[in-house]
């Protein structure tokens, strides 16, 4: 008899299930709310210029090239990876100084010694700290399940020896004295939702990480990523249905039979959810054996949201980096007007993605291609987005033109934004945040949403709300725990 899985979501997490439950044997459909594959990591064409809509950042390639072995195919044959160097060069506007954060440690730690050379040893000590937490994290966790209330119990010692009470900003401010060097080495949360004032200190393997398999850009955009994925996903017979959002998933009892999509039901053996665990139990699941009632899903935390410019220029900016922080004059106090008070500020600090610095393809002839994210509170706290929206953009559009792109505003050829209320109606995110709850201690591992749900059988999870967590590799790793998941499964029948 054939076995059957349902992918809900098509984001990288969903990808990454769809491809390895084909790999065990499975007959598997996918189910996409958008008009194309890649939730977040979708594309917009616009005016001759290619906007990659999320992720931009790619890290652990290894990662990408399991999945086309799996088939015995290789991903270079279907995308093209190169090494971006520097990774991220950051901007104080404070002061108007640069921080160049490169592949070569002996390059950064020249650019640490033009901030503070003491922090130069402490930056060593960083790292030392952080491949531990990597063996641990990365390594040895991150691809096991953690159902198992008793196995997280085994790994407290371990986690307590390894500082993870500490947040990501507290243990980086035990090596690293200064405030400027502290911000850099301590932002990587935010690239997955959390607050580096509260996000657990587990998060600091990013350092090691980077260092470890560098960081890397996709030729023609993380789209194209997804594009290689598509092809293969036809190739190895996985059904592809677009513009179909599933609208219920079919319970009997506390067995999950399928879903409801486009006013058909479709069952299946096991049903498996990318999109976002709390508005799936929340809005999906009508069943009074919800381990996560509605009021559960109120009081967790959740990550912030974002708003995101896409722009084109019609003029080059050769200057500017592929990776650009631009780190506003307030951290700590900005911090917790976004997650805290949920406040929308005067001020900011954003991430710009420049892909033409590294790829031309993505803007037409003598152009260049950008977006610029910023963090902002999630709908917790409800902002009128269609009125601040314009004014924010504005604000964000003038600070760039004063600082590191001179003549923007006279340049510019396209604009347009996208605002939590997006992240929401798109990606059916709850409260429009980014990156589904937040990674603090008591929302990570175990205290996640789980991988195999707690009380439904034959439903499982991947992508950023399930363990590990958000961020591409998060999401990616989410897929091979659900492959372990299945196989233990398969060898206890």
């Amino acid at each position: 008899m054939k076995k059957t899985a349902i992918i809900v979501g098509s984001g990288f997490g969903g990808i990454s299930a769809a491809l390895r439950m084909r790999a065990l044997g499975y007959e598997v459909s996918i189910y996409e709310k958008l008009n194309q594959l890649g939730g977040r990591a979708r594309v917009f064409k616009k005016s001759g210029f290619t906007f990659d809509a999320g992720p931009t950042v790619i890290t652990a390639p290894f990662l990408f090239d399991e999945l086309f072995k799996l088939f015995n195919k290789s991903r270079k044959d279907y995308v093209d990876f190169v090494k971006l160097d520097p990774w991220y060069r950051f901007y104080f506007s404070s002061n108007n100084k640069f921080f160049n954060y490169s592949s070569s440690l002996k390059e950064t730690e020249k650019e640490i010694a033009r901030f503070d050379n003491n922090d130069v040893k402490g930056y060593r000590k960083l790292l030392e700290i952080s491949e531990r937490i990597f063996n641990v994290g990365f390594e040895k966790l991150s691809f096991v399940p953690f159902h198992n209330f008793f196995f997280m119990i085994k790994q407290i010692p371990t986690l307590i020896k390894l500082k993870s009470y500490l947040s990501v900003y507290k243990l980086v401010s035990k090596y690293i004295k200064n405030e400027q060097i502290r911000q850099a080495f301590s932002i990587q949360p935010l690239l997955l939702g959390g607050n580096p004032l509260d996000t657990t200190s587990i998060y600091n393997l990013i350092h090691f990480l980077e260092r470890k398999w560098g960081v890397y850009y996709a030729m023609g955009g993380t789209g194209k990523i997804i594009q290689g994925f598509e092809k293969l996903m036809k190739e190895e017979k996985i059904k592809i249905l677009k513009n179909s959002e599933v609208t219920k998933i079919i319970t009997n009892g506390n067995i999950v039979k399928g879903v409801e999509v486009c006013g058909k039901r479709v069952f299946a053996d096991k049903t498996i959810i990318n999109s976002d665990p709390a508005y799936t139990y929340k809005n999906l699941i009508q069943s009074d054996k919800k381990k996560w009632t509605d009021k559960k899903i109120a009081n967790m935390d959740y990550s912030m949201g974002l708003f995101v410019i896409y722009f084109g220029t019609k003029k080059k900016y050769k200057n500017v980096a592929h990776h650009t922080i631009w780190m506003g004059k307030r951290y700590e106090g900005l911090l917790k007007d976004i997650f805290n008070k949920k406040i929308l500020a005067d001020d900011f600090s954003l991430y710009l993605h420049r892909p033409t610095a590294t790829d031309k393809s993505m803007a037409p002839k003598d152009c260049d291609c950008f977006y610029v994210l910023s963090p902002v509170p999630n709908l917790k706290n409800p902002i009128n987005w269609i009125k601040e929206g314009k004014i924010y953009e504005r604000k964000i559009l003038k600070a760039l033109d004063q600082t590191i792109l001179p003549g923007l505003i006279k340049n510019l050829k396209i604009c347009f934004h996208m605002t939590p209320n997006d992240f929401k109606k798109d990606y059916n995110s709850l409260y429009g945040s980014g990156f589904s709850i937040s990674p603090i201690f008591t929302q990570s591992a175990w205290f996640r949403f789980h991988n195999k749900s707690e009380n439904f059988k034959n439903l499982y999870f991947v992508g950023a709300g399930s363990h590990p967590g958000a961020g591409v590799p998060g999401v990616m790793s989410s897929a091979k725990v659900l492959e372990n998941i299945v196989k233990d499964e398969s060898e206890a029948h």
